[in-house]
């Protein structure tokens, strides 16, 4: 057994953190990053962040974004990661405008000096009001599961209940067989939402969840337009900062669609793990 030097950056975006890494001088077998994920996320004997980001080669697009949650698992999409990952793929010679594929779909980002923009695949998103806690609420899949449910601004800056009801809903199998992100939504005025997501895999409130804000947006349009088609912006205030997203709404076919989602992506520190690697 040898140990092999990671080099790693550390980057968040509005408070969502991760462990970044480009694995073409690696060269880690997927069993490989998910072995190592739960030990760079750690807090207290890794790096510690929310998950691991690795660029990868792709024979269509730019390159090719894996994902893995704190625990090792398959987030689907990751919003705040993917604009992360592009302008880390910039910093390693990259463009700004930028093609990569998560899974089997193709995704766009663009970076400006300021933020960063990822545009999600033409493929509609999923929405639908669910029955929830006796509370209004939406299932929502804008690249991967969420539940958005609506609370008073007393409730949501009650963290500790949050998290129970998070963990409750995450949890109801009948419902989300494979789980789901389970978000908190305040509207603070018209097209401007607080938010707090409990996120599957990290299995706690984050600071912001890139997808969570899309997913909020688009409940959000469904309870306040009834249907209203168009093109709509929001502006999401995370615990971690401000992410803004915008959609359009084919009421023809009920659809949404060229979901994009802004916000800050900044690096933190370069480092080094050394790992054990056969």
């Amino acid at each position: 057994m040898k140990k092999t030097e990671l080099k790693f950056t550390k980057m968040q975006g509005a408070g969502n953190d991760f462990v970044v890494f480009d694995n073409r001088p690696y060269g880690f077998l997927l069993d490989e990053i998910i072995a190592i994920t739960p030990r760079l996320c750690h807090r207290r004997f890794g790096v510690g962040a929310d998950g691991v980001l690795v660029l990868e080669p792709s024979a269509k697009a730019d390159y090719r974004m894996i994902y893995r949650n704190a625990d090792g698992s398959d987030a689907g999409m990751c919003g705040n990661g993917a604009r992360c990952l592009a302008r880390f793929a910039n910093r390693a010679g990259f463009g700004k405008e930028l093609s990569f594929m998560v899974h089997d779909k193709e995704y766009r980002a663009s970076i400006s000096n300021e933020e960063v923009s990822v545009f999600f695949p033409v493929e509609p998103a999923a929405a639908e009001f669910i029955s929830l806690l006796d509370r209004p609420s939406v299932f929502v899949d804008s690249g991967t599961e969420h539940v958005v449910t609506w609370v008073k601004a007393d409730v949501l800056s009650d963290e500790s209940k949050l998290r129970d009801e998070g963990r409750t809903i995450r949890y109801m199998q009948d419902l989300f067989p494979t789980g789901t992100n389970v978000n908190f939504v305040t509207e603070a005025a018209k097209n401007h939402l607080v938010i707090k997501t409990y996120e599957r895999g990290v299995e706690d409130l984050t600071l912001a969840c890139g997808t969570g804000a899309l997913a909020c947006s688009i409940g959000q349009h469904m309870k306040q337009t009834k249907g209203q088609a168009g093109t709509f912006s929001f502006d999401i205030d995370c615990s971690g900062g401000r992410l803004k997203t915008s959609f359009t709404f084919d009421s023809n076919h009920s659809k949404y669609f060229n979901l994009r989602l802004t916000g800050p992506a900044d690096f933190v520190f370069d480092g080094s793990y050394f790992i054990d690697k056969n």
